[in-house]
């Protein structure tokens, strides 16, 4: 079984299950159809089962060609019936992992896709999960759920991680052309798991499922520790009258020993806020206190509330108050000239200047409507940058520096704008304020 698994892989005579079809599932499945395999997707959001299904694309870097061009000839289909799945050979679980209210992880769509998964569990079946987080989560917590269907890992069927690298919006690279860090429960596994994702992208193989967790965490917890000091730096140096932007520039010439890291309005995406917390929360089972983590995420946490005193002051200069004025934030996107808005700090700052009694709209070239998210109801559509809308606007605040934002037309009109991302360093105009 084992063999002729491996030869049907090369074959591209299996069927790739993904569970999850959202930043990261959608393009990973785009991936094994541009490399023959059939795929089948499962989401539990009716929606987006319907519009694949009808051909559509509801993420801006998917193209919706290509998923009607594989609708069509039926290489791509999509359900949300976990019974489905038991069609698909090789299983990729690529859900969310998000943080409780106390910043303690949740692993229940994790451990849901498990269970569902070992309820139509059979001989052969690869499992790989890609969702971010704790070491030891696939063998400590999946594996034991797997096996209650009487089945042997390393034998009957193949459990393996590999942690998704997707970058929404980069166009350097892509879910393609990033190294894929690849493991395996056992060394079949990692075999299967290897031999499967060697066929859509480069792979680098670790010695255990811990490792290849802990890499995901370190790349992200790099991040984000690098960008709470640039951000802790911003404030210094603000208070001190220089221009942290400069300084970067400066330092960045240096041809060795220094990576530039940009400061902004908070943190955003699924991944950089929140996967440092899944090693803190673990770490404590081993009597671990991660201080150094977590001053970085008390740091990042707090930006927001820096931007909107910055704001508040900026107006209290011009004889404005906050309570009653009228403040429109640029950019609701966690980066720029992409669609996504998840775990963006845009919404800590609407709901912190909405809190002090502002009157507040957004405008977001992506996104026309905001939808609820786990932790906010904005009820909000994105106004458009008319010269009616913006004479009413009191103060500016751009929040994700997309390309084709029209700041010159926001200058013109609006007399306070607050540049949390230096966009308008070459501006000579009053009224600009950073942050």
């Amino acid at each position: 079984m084992f063999a002729e698994l491996l030869q049907n892989i090369r074959e591209k005579k299996i069927t790739v299950g993904i569970v999850g079809l959202g930043y990261v599932g959608l393009p990973l499945a785009r991936e094994f159809l541009k490399a023959g395999f059939s795929v089948l997707g499962f989401d539990v959001d009716q929606t987006k089962v319907e519009m694949l299904a009808r051909g559509e694309s509801y993420l801006k870097h998917v193209d919706g060609d290509f998923i009607q061009r594989h609708v069509s000839d039926s290489k791509f289909l999509t359900t949300s019936d976990p019974e489905g799945l038991r069609d698909a050979d090789a299983i990729l679980i690529c859900v969310p992992t998000p943080l409780g209210k106390h910043r303690e992880p949740d692993l229940s769509y994790v451990l849901g896709s498990t269970r569902e998964i070992a309820n139509i569990l059979r001989k052969g079946q690869v499992i790989v999960l890609e969702s971010t987080t704790y070491p030891g989560t696939t063998g400590e917590e999946m594996l034991p759920i797997l096996e209650e269907a009487g089945l042997k890992v390393g034998e009957d069927f193949f459990l393996g991680y590999s942690p998704e690298r997707e970058d929404p919006g980069n166009k350097s690279f892509s879910t393609g052309t990033i190294p894929k860090v690849v493991s395996g429960i056992t060394e079949k596994c990692l075999e299967v798991v290897k031999t499967l994702y060697d066929q859509v992208v480069e792979t680098v193989p670790v010695s255990s499922v811990k490792v290849a967790e802990s890499t995901k965490i370190l790349e992200n917890t790099y991040r984000a520790v690098n960008i709470a000091l640039v951000n802790e730096l911003k404030v210094v140096f603000g208070r001190m009258g220089i221009d942290i932007w400069e300084v970067i520039e400066a330092a960045k010439t240096k041809p060795f020993g220094f990576q530039a890291f940009y400061p902004g309005p908070g943190l955003g995406g699924h991944c950089i806020p929140i996967d440092p917390f899944y090693l803190t929360w673990k770490a404590r089972e081993y009597g671990i206190h991660t201080r150094f983590i977590e001053l970085a995420g008390e740091i990042n946490t707090h930006i927001p509330y820096y931007v909107v005193e910055k704001t508040t002051t900026a107006l209290n200069e011009r004889g404005l108050s906050v309570k009653g004025a009228h403040v429109l934030v640029l950019g609701v996107a966690y980066k720029p000239d992409i669609d996504d808005y998840r775990e963006s700090p845009a919404f800590t700052i609407m709901e912190l200047l909405e809190q002090a009694g502002a009157v507040v709209d957004y405008h977001d070239p992506y996104i026309p409507k905001l939808r609820k998210t786990r932790k906010y109801a904005f009820r909000k559509t994105s106004k458009p940058l008319t010269p009616e809308v913006l004479r009413r606007v009191h103060c500016a605040i751009i929040v994700t520096d997309h390309s084709n934002m029209d700041y010159e037309r926001v200058l013109q009109d609006v007399p306070v704008v607050v540049d949390t991302r230096n966009v308008l360093h070459d501006s000579t105009q009053e009224g600009i304020v950073k942050a």
